[in-house]
């Protein structure tokens, strides 16, 4: 098994952002009631000049490191990010993928210091806000503490969603039911979606072999669940879909 190595961080220039453009990405992220409270409007009217926006991560850039102390409470705002942990015989594990809305790196809050490694499978932005900020905009405000222990109760169910005995055909499909959920929140189309990460990574994730997903997707497909055109998926049977799962993903 080829031993994981952490690339350097490569960055393009920051882009002029569309207001319009973003107003839209904050009010589907994980974190943007943050942003958005409207009823905290007095404490929250100067949040969003606080809010560092990256450049644009290339495809291979390490985001964090597993040791690197938390600064910043991270949401990933355009790409996709690959969450892992390197083990003894130097292989990676993955943990996750985040996608555009998703925050990155709670884990850490415990020990003040990531768990894992963070590096983008695509050309990738973040906003990031300083965690001593947060720390102090949830110390009076309860919705805000509401949002934060919603979004982690919510990390941790979907890390413990595979842990079980489940066979092959229930983890590829819950995997895109996931995708198609979170397509669906974002304001997306649940049915088309586009993979940021290889079938190697989704093979890694869900402790199977990159043959064992080719063969589940032809199978897929040749029974009118999906369609693949590379990394670009149409779910043509979300029912048929959902029954494959086991009933594994709950609304």
């Amino acid at each position: 098994m080829d031993t994981a190595v952490l690339p350097t961080s490569r960055t393009l220039p920051l882009s002029p952002c569309d207001n319009r453009f973003s107003l839209r990405l904050c009010s589907i992220c994980d974190v943007g009631d943050f942003c958005l409270a409207e009823r905290e409007a007095p404490r929250l009217r100067a949040l969003d000049a606080r809010v560092e926006h990256s450049a644009a991560y290339l495809e291979g850039s390490t985001l964090f490191r597993a040791g690197d102390a938390l600064t910043a409470l991270t949401v990933v705002r355009t790409g996709t990010v690959k969450l892992f942990t390197v083990e003894p015989c130097g292989s990676e594990r993955i943990l996750g993928f985040a996608h555009a809305g998703d925050a990155i790196g709670l884990d850490a809050i415990h020990a003040g210091r990531h768990a894992c490694h963070a590096v983008a499978l695509e050309t990738t932005s973040l906003c990031q806000l300083s965690f001593a900020m947060v720390t102090q905009l949830i110390q009076g405000t309860p919705t805000l503490q509401r949002s934060l222990l919603n979004l982690l109760s919510r990390q941790i169910a979907e890390a413990h969603l595979l842990l079980g005995r489940y066979t092959a055909e229930q983890r590829l499909a819950t995997l895109f039911l996931r995708l198609s959920r979170h397509a669906r929140r974002r304001g997306l189309s649940a049915t088309r979606l586009r993979l940021g990460m290889p079938r190697g990574d989704i093979a890694n994730y869900l402790r199977l072999t990159p043959e064992t997903i080719s063969r589940l997707l032809r199978r897929f497909q040749r029974d009118g669940v999906l369609e693949v055109d590379g990394r670009d998926v149409h779910l043509t049977d979300l029912d048929r879909l959902g029954a494959l799962s086991g009933g594994l993903l709950q609304e």
